[in-house]
């Protein structure tokens, strides 16, 4: 089976109205008038990379021409993966040489040892030095060991190095949230070089799930500077995923600010930013098109986009919008060319409207035109796919509940374990029950005693850069089922009802996790396959596109198109949700389901029942809330929004996008 084509799937969402913008060269460039630095956008992140990877390899091999080296400045992090999986491709299936190739990489922690796992030694060699032909001696990252006293001095003879190599033909770039590149953090100066620098508690909680929690995270780096970066020859740099987006809005088309050390790169003569669709969201082009040009209105999802953004402008719901609101705004050629502002009003009031639906499965024995789902059949067989043994209650427990006590036959099924996110304080407590419960009734269960003891054991003479034992991953998927069976029982989920697929994608004992192979996705079809499902759920979150909950996407993607032509896959619907992070936007929206108070307070109760990730969950982001705080707050920002537009008032609101296959 051939997954690389699909390993990642088209965004959904941004690709549904990319063609109604213009294509001519004179209107391109009215587009991206406020974009300081080349950007280009692709639909898909392995596209990008593809690309990206492609114009590395033509600089190597122009060089291997003319028998001089090529001198590479490369970067770390999720987003590269992909650009290093297609040059050790290129490398292996079409002979690309890495002989002539000199690296110096950007940055490493301090202190950290070059065979930690978190290392970005032991991330180079993974991902790419191994599988390459490269010299050792050719190879050159800064060193996380060194002696403090002599930081100074050894950032000068990395510069040095740079220099005696001939300097930098290609830098490539990765971006945090808080805009660095390296780890220049905000503050970084536009003259700054190699040096030591302290990592800002940001990018130190992004770092968490690496380090098994942010108290772990070093608090220092070797980076090179923003004028090292600047003194190469060209640039590329690379962001994929949503969660990127408002910041390469503001590298790219506000002024260089040292607040955003990433906008630096505006100032190199041949530069650009390669993005995909998610990442360049927040652009002028993307957001607010109409700003710019004339645009191709036939597509009522742009007019749709337009006008709840001229609501949010206006303060006004939909139906108060007026003419003169839409000329004010940029959208006079709107009027223009759909009709009359009541009349574009109304459409789209009845468009929002028409998503709302308190019959997530569908309403039985009614007229279905208008509805989001089917009324027929008005029992139908669901699976809700969820990443992580949480991400269904925290996502769409409100949902979830509806849908059981609706009559239908709801299936959950658990794609990864989610054992990386049990600490090991939370075995050892649960282990120490047992050790006591077995004492005080005295059982009998050496083997089961004598596992503990092996785990437990583990735990206390854990190193820092020692994979888990499989005994330990095993108590810890053990927690999670037994909390994620919890919270579905109390929903009123039979347990054969119940999936746990532990995907073996996931099951590395490290953070970084194997790309979706066919076994991930023959899982996928055996349980498809099985159920027959007439309405599918998926967590649809389009950020990282290495991250877990993208990974688990592609795979439920990639077993949809094998299935697509059989007979029970032409009936069967799928809605994406999103996780516990953010929300779609409003003009994204196709099915808003109604929360009442009291199932708010059940979807809440069944979050509690995760008990793990409740005290002390390892990887809860730069946001300090547990999970069900983020969820109802998230929950209640959208039933405000859909009130603000002039919708019925509603305690809560969950909100999905149906995918077309």
């Amino acid at each position: 089976m051939d997954l690389s084509v699909k390993l990642q799937s088209n965004n959904p969402i941004f690709d549904n109205y990319l063609s109604c913008l213009p294509t001519n060269l004179t209107h391109r460039d009215m587009l991206t008038k406020y974009e300081k630095i080349s950007t280009y956008i692709y639909s898909k992140s392995s596209e990008a990379s593809v690309a990206v990877a492609a114009e590395i390899a033509e600089v190597i091999l122009e060089k291997q021409k003319k028998g001089e080296n090529c001198v590479l400045g490369l970067p770390t992090g999720s987003t590269q993966i992909g650009v290093y999986a297609e040059l050790v491709r290129l490398h292996k299936e079409e002979g690309l040489s890495f002989k002539n190739v000199i690296t110096f990489n950007l940055d490493e922690y301090y202190p950290i040892s070059s065979h930690s796992l978190q290392s970005y030694h032991q991330y180079m060699r993974t991902h790419l030095f191994n599988h390459i032909d490269i010299l050792p001696r050719n190879i050159n990252m800064p060193d996380g060991t060194i002696i403090l006293e002599t930081v100074h001095d050894y950032c000068r003879e990395y510069e040095k190095k740079i220099i005696d190599a001939g300097g930098i033909d290609i830098m490539l770039l990765g971006i945090g949230r808080t805009g660095h590149i390296g780890f220049n953090e905000p503050g970084s100066g536009r003259n700054t070089r190699t040096r030591i620098i302290t990592l800002d508690p940001l990018t130190r909680q992004e770092e968490a799930n690496q380090f098994q929690g942010f108290v772990n995270v070093p608090r220092r780096a070797i980076t090179m500077g923003i004028d090292t970066i600047l003194s190469a020859r060209k640039i590329i740099l690379t962001a994929f995923g949503e969660y990127k987006a408002k910041v390469i809005q503001k590298a790219v088309e506000e002024d260089p600010d040292s607040h955003i050390p990433a906008s630096f790169i505006q100032l190199h003569n041949n530069a650009k930013f390669i993005l995909d669709s998610s990442a360049s969201a927040q652009l002028i082009r993307i957001k607010t098109p109409w700003l710019l040009d004339s645009l191709d209105w036939t597509d009522g999802r742009l007019v749709r986009k337009a006008v709840l953004w001229l609501c949010g402008q206006t303060k006004k719901p939909i139906l108060k919008l007026t003419g003169k609101d839409y000329n004010d705004h940029g959208l006079s050629d709107l009027l223009a060319i759909v009709g009359a502002q009541y009349k574009i009003n109304i459409k789209v009031f009845n468009d929002l409207q028409h998503t709302i639906t308190g019959w997530p499965g569908g309403k039985p024995g009614v007229e279905d035109t208008f509805r989001p789902e089917r009324a027929e059949p008005a029992q139908k067989r669901i699976v809700i796919f969820s990443p992580h043994p949480d991400d269904d209650v925290i996502s769409m427990g409100g949902t979830l509940l509806r849908l059981v006590e609706q009559g239908h036959e709801v299936h959950v099924a658990y794609q990864v374990s989610g054992n990386f996110a049990v600490s090991d304080e939370y075995v050892t407590r649960f282990l120490d029950f047992h050790h006591e419960y077995i004492g005080y009734y005295d059982y009998n269960n050496e083997k089961a005693e004598e596992q503990q003891q092996k785990v437990l054991s583990f735990i206390k003479n854990k190193k820092e850069n020692m994979i888990d034992i499989p005994d330990l991953n095993k108590v810890k998927s053990l927690i999670r089922r037994m909390e994620a069976r919890s919270a579905l029982r109390y929903f009123g989920i039979s347990d054969e009802n119940i999936h746990f697929l532990d995907l073996p994608f996931y099951e590395t004992g490290m953070r970084l996790k194997s790309p979706v192979s066919e076994k991930d996705v023959n899982i996928i079809l055996n349980l498809l396959e099985k159920v027959k499902p007439h309405q599918l759920f998926a967590a649809g979150d389009l950020s990282d596109p290495h991250g877990t909950h993208r990974v688990c996407l592609d795979a439920i993607l990639i077993a949809l198109e094998q299935l697509k032509e059989e007979e029970w896959m032409k009936n069967c619907w799928v809605w994406l949700y999103r996780g516990a992070w953010a929300e779609w936007e409003a003009d994204e929206i196709e099915m808003a389901v109604p929360i009442s108070p009291i199932e708010l307070s059940r979807k809440r109760e069944a979050i509690l029942r995760h008990q793990s990730q409740k005290e002390g969950a390892m990887f809860m982001g730069e946001d300090e809330r547990e999970f069900w705080e983020r969820a109802e707050q998230r929950n209640r920002s959208t039933a405000k929004l859909y009130d603000e537009l002039g919708m019925a008032e509603y305690e809560a609101m969950e909100a999905f996008v149906k995918y077309y296959p």
